[in-house]
């Protein structure tokens, strides 16, 4: 038996910050942050153990294109105010008779925890014959007592930070264990411990709206950061507010109508002749823009897909895609760590204004009126640098 299992225990209750790990955090909620990356990681199975039926709900929908993860209520006494962490995950393993090799507890609350920093984890158990490993930050503060007298360092003699080693502190982020540390120990951690490093930001906790703010702006600007350009090989859409103005004319048997623009079309014929692949991936589920899908002759469009970011991760592996071939429209808060992810990310006129002052270009025209027509053009001068006679 080999099994690695991830593990990340969510309750529906929070003190701090009401519905916390639902709470969208730079367009997605908190918790699929590292459920993503857990996903990406060589770990097999993720579990996500909670007593929120809506969550419970959102995985079973969402997460159809992966076998990886399953979404298991956890019974009340294991989510109270005082239960400890390590009574949900006693819980759930032995309700499995600990049929596992190795135990990795995720948190929620870590956003800014990758699928490296997992798998690393991992890696250590095996490559230093460890029995349990944990995610620490080294952080470089001088410490003090109570009674006055300094813990790491001598103030008389104050050392220079490049001369300092600092000190390791848990950032909670990563646990794993193995099979029998948990069912010995009863606890996360036991046995022969490996240590691994990650960025000092990670340390920053959520406990109230303050901190959300830092804790998102630290995890926009690493995706930003991480942006590669190269020649753009494929365009992804969003289509409300992007195709269509935004807008949608209902009667007594739903939807009827949705604004279109003929110039985009041509827009997007006209590109896919200088081999760029035109993909479209939308949160709705609606006939008329299949309709229109197929009249534009894309066949690569994806319908219900509210977690794009993670979607769109999982598309890029499985066809061995670059974020920097990539170009993405979007126009509201559920495109933007898509939009920030890929080589370049473009905005209606009309986009949100989050959207706007993330976008890489926003272009002067609006959606439904032009403005993928616009963005076309952009891309095919943009790439004309990558040809062997482009200037």
């Amino acid at each position: 038996m080999s099994k690695k299992i991830g593990f990340i225990p969510l309750r529906k209750g929070s003190k701090g910050i009401r519905n916390k790990n639902k709470k969208k955090m730079a367009g997605r909620p908190l918790f699929s942050w590292v459920l993503t990356e857990a996903l990406l990681s060589d770990l097999d199975q993720i579990i996500v153990y909670t007593d929120d039926q809506e969550i419970i709900d959102y995985i079973s929908a969402e997460y159809h294109w992966t076998t990886k993860v399953n979404a298991v209520m956890r019974s009340a006494e294991s989510a109270t105010d005082t239960a400890s962490t390590e009574t949900a995950m006693l819980e759930y393993c032995e309700s499995i008779n600990f049929d596992f090799s190795l135990f990795c507890l995720l948190q929620a609350t870590s956003p800014l925890t990758t699928r490296h920093d997992i798998n690393t984890c991992i890696s250590k158990i095996y490559t230093e014959d460890c029995d349990s490993a944990l995610t620490v930050v080294r952080t470089h503060r001088f410490i003090w007592n109570e009674d006055g007298s300094p813990a790491n360092y001598d103030y008389l003699n104050r050392p220079r930070r490049q001369d300092f080693n600092g000190l390791l502190i848990e950032n909670g982020a990563v646990y794993v264990a193995k099979a029998d540390v948990v069912k010995q120990n009863r606890n996360r951690l036991g046995g022969k411990i490996a240590i691994v490093e990650m960025p000092e930001e990670t340390l920053m906790e959520i406990d109230s709206m303050s901190d959300w703010g830092i804790v998102e702006n630290l995890l926009i600007d690493r995706l930003r950061a991480q942006k590669k350009s190269d020649r753009i090989t494929h365009l992804l859409l969003d289509v409300d507010g992007v195709f269509t103005d935004g807008c949608v004319y209902f009667g007594p048997e739903g939807e009827l109508l949705k604004k279109f623009d003929m110039r985009d079309g041509m827009g997007l014929e006209v590109l896919r002749q200088y081999d760029v692949e035109v993909m479209v991936m939308t949160s709705e589920n609606s006939k008329l823009v299949e309709q229109r899908m197929k009249k534009l002759k894309i066949d690569k469009a994806y319908f219900g897909v509210k977690d794009k970011y993670a979607f769109l991760q999982n598309l890029m592996l499985e066809k061995n895609l670059s974020s920097g071939n990539l170009a993405y429209i979007g126009d509201d808060i559920n495109d933007l760590a898509s939009m920030l992810t890929v080589g370049w990310s473009f905005a209606p006129n009309n986009a949100m204004d989050i959207i706007k002052k993330n976008a890489d270009f926003t272009v002067n025209t609006n959606s439904a009126a032009g403005a993928i027509r616009t963005v076309c053009d952009h891309i095919m001068k943009y790439n004309k640098r990558y040809e062997k006679n482009g200037i």
